[in-house]
Parts: structure tokens; C-alpha cells; sequence
């Protein structure tokens, strides 16, 4: 739970809401920890404390909501964002351009406002963000945010499909579409620019370029695929993926930084695609004669996934040992959470991944 902007989170007991109408309680088995999870820490988003944080969450129906057929107690689900299921972009089978996306999933309410739990003093408590707060043992989520997965699983290690593995991999899939014998170009090798990498070698292409800071990131973007690796510093970054592509079909960034976004589009060749993944760092120019030129620029949510069509996609090519995003994880019991958060942002683990006790 996050009390403070400034304090670590801690761990208390709640009460938690019963499953409403079109909602079903869930067990957590673990939980993905994003650094979009730290956005509470920030009043960018004006999200009420106290907050429960975590979205990567995977876990196991407890009971449902009046109305609820999707999924049925026992079931095993991965957890992924809320969307209305109603407006146009919902109805066109892109749920991430939901018109209600952002309060449904950053404000840590229910889109009536209510806040889905309360604690021991009975102070209502933001308790669904992206619609399932999982930084708990239990959470009540949308059905419409919930994946069935099978039972035969490492159902601990799945939740982290359900946004940052699905957004990296979705941007070069869904968002991008990258295809057999491509370039893509990836800045930042987190968690979501990892599973951009896999991505992009699962689909076939054939120059990945991974960029990064740390070596250590470099060296597991080459194990992960990454045909080439571009040291984040460097001066001539353009002309470097130049030289190594001609000119890129496609680019992701990760970093949010502006100079390395503006290098990637420099680096594309003249119809090449550039995806933007995370929170922006500044503002964007970009030289009108690049885009003139053809090159475009788009902003990507969650990989313009559908989840539950995509996340079995991503499971399917991690049985088949070409997703392998298992090897990105380090687990944490959840009272380490602060731990868990250090090490995230020291660099010396990817991708987090909470335990209830």
C-alpha cells in the first residue's frame, strides 16, 4: 500500500469490496512489479492516496460478480487492463484506445468513484488500478480484464503478460507490424524492450538492434536475440543504426527520452515506423522534412493488444522456447516489496515479480 508520495509502500490489512456486477475476486499467485507503478509517487496523475498499486497480476477466481460468465470459481486467469467494452475503439477490437482508459486504469477508482476497499479505520482506499490493485493477496477486477490460462501454468509467473511483456511485444506485433525479414530498432531493454527484442526475432526479423546504457542489458538482449547492440551514449547513434540497417523498417523506444527518440526516427528509412512506449520526458521535436518524407511516429498503449487473444499468443511462443520472458523474472515474497522496488531501480533485475505469503 502506498500511503505517502515519498514513503516506502508497506503492507496492511484491508477490506476488501465482494465482486460486483460484472467483477470477480481473485487470489493473487504473484504480481508483476512495473515502473508504472511508481507513477503514484509522482501528483502527475492526481491519483488519491492511499493506494494499492500492482497490475501484473495472475491468480485464481474465487467467486464472481452477479452476471458474470467468462469466467467461473477455480479458474485461472492473468490480469490485464480495463476497458468500457462499449465505445468505438472497444467495439473496433482495440481496448488500449478505450475513451475511458485512463480513468478506468489510473486513477485507482471504479469508474462510479468508489475506491473498492477500505482500511481497518474505514478509510475508503484507491483499490483498482488498471482495475485490480495486485499488490495484495486478494483483488477485485473487471472480467473484461481477466485472461483464462491453463491450470497446467507456472500461474505465479504469468502476470507480467498482462502489460509490460504484452506491451513490448505488442508494439512490434499488433502496433508496428513487423514482419519476416525486418529491422527493428529497440531503445531501452527493460522488461518492455526485452520482450520487444523476442518479438521481433518470433516474427522473423532479421536485424534486431537493441540500445541501452548498461552492458550487462546488451549482453542479455544478444542472448534474447538481438542481432546488434548500440551503446544509449553514444554521439552517432543515428548513423550507427544507419550503417547497420540502411534505414530501419521500425523503432521502439522505451526510454522516454527525447534525443534517443529523435535519433531512432533519423535512423528509420523513409516509410519506417517509429512506436513510443511510456511516459514521455520532455518535449518532442522532430524535423518536419523526416516525417514529410513518409517516417511516422505513433503512441502505443499496451501494444494495441487484445488480451485475451494476445496473451495466449505470448504463451504459445514461451512453450515453443521462443518468448522465453521466464528468464526475465526474479521473485520476491511480497513483504520485500521495498527490496523488490531497489533492485528494479538499480538495474540488477528486469522484471519483479511478487509472492503473497
Amino acid at each position: 500500500m502506498l500511503r505517502s508520495r515519498t514513503l516506502p509502500f508497506r503492507v496492511e490489512d484491508v477490506i476488501l469490496d465482494g465482486p460486483g456486477p460484472g467483477e470477480a475476486l481473485i487470489q493473487v499467485a504473484g504480481t508483476g512489479f512495473c515502473h508504472t507503478d511508481l507513477l503514484p509517487r509522482t501528483d502527475r496523475l492526481g491519483v488519491a492516496l492511499p493506494l494499492i498499486a500492482g497490475h501484473e497480476g495472475a491468480g485464481t477466481v474465487l467467486a464472481t460478480g452477479p452476471g458474470v460468465h467468462e469466467v467461473s470459481t477455480g479458474d485461472h486467469v492473468v490480469m490485464s487492463f480495463d476497458s468500457c467494452g462499449t465505445c468505438r475503439a472497444c467495439l473496433s477490437a482495440r481496448p488500449a484506445g478505450c475513451a475511458t482508459f485512463f480513468p478506468r486504469n489510473l486513477s485507482g477508482r471504479r469508474p462510479d468513484g468508489t475506491g473498492a476497499a477500505k482500511d481497518t479505520a474505514g478509510e475508503e482506499m484507491s483499490a483498482h488500478w488498471f482495475g485490480q490493485s495486485s499488490f495484495a493477496t486478494h483483488a477485485v477486477v473487471p472480467v473484461r480484464a481477466l485472461v483464462p490460462v491453463s491450470e497446467a501454468l507456472p500461474l505465479e509467473l504469468l502476470g507480467p503478460l498482462g502489460c509490460g511483456f504484452q506491451t513490448g511485444a505488442g508494439a512490434v506485433v499488433n502496433s508496428l507490424g513487423a514482419r519476416a525479414g525486418s529491422s527493428v530498432v529497440v531503445a531501452g531493454t527493460g522488461a518492455v524492450g526485452l520482450a520487444a527484442v523476442m518479438a521481433a526475432r518470433a516474427v522473423g526479423a532479421t536485424v534486431v538492434v537493441a540500445v541501452d546504457v548498461l552492458p550487462l542489458r546488451r549482453k542479455l538482449a544478444e542472448e534474447l536475440g538481438a542481432t546488434h547492440t548500440l551503446d544509449g551514449r553514444s554521439g552517432t547513434l543515428t548513423e550507427e543504426i544507419l550503417e547497420i540497417t540502411g534505414g530501419a523498417d521500425h523503432a521502439v523506444d522505451t526510454t522516454g527520452l527525447p534525443p534517443v527518440i529523435t535519433s531512432l526516427v533519423r535512423g528509420l528509412h523513409s516509410e519506417g515506423s517509429c512506436g513510443l512506449v511510456g511516459v514521455q520526458r520532455g518535449d518532442l521535436t522532430v524535423d518536419p522534412l523526416l516525417i514529410a518524407s513518409g517516417r511516422s511516429i505513433k503512441g502505443i498503449i499496451e501494444g494495441d493488444a487484445v488480451p485475451q487473444l494476445f496473451v495466449p499468443q505470448l504463451i504459445d511462443l514461451w512453450q515453443q522456447g521462443r518468448f522465453p520472458f521466464d528468464r526475465l523474472i526474479r521473485r520476491y515474497p511480497l513483504d520485500e516489496i521495498d527490496r523488490a522496488e531497489q533492485d528494479m531501480a538499480s538495474g540488477e533485475v528486469v522484471k519483479a515479480v511478487l509472492i503473497p505469503s
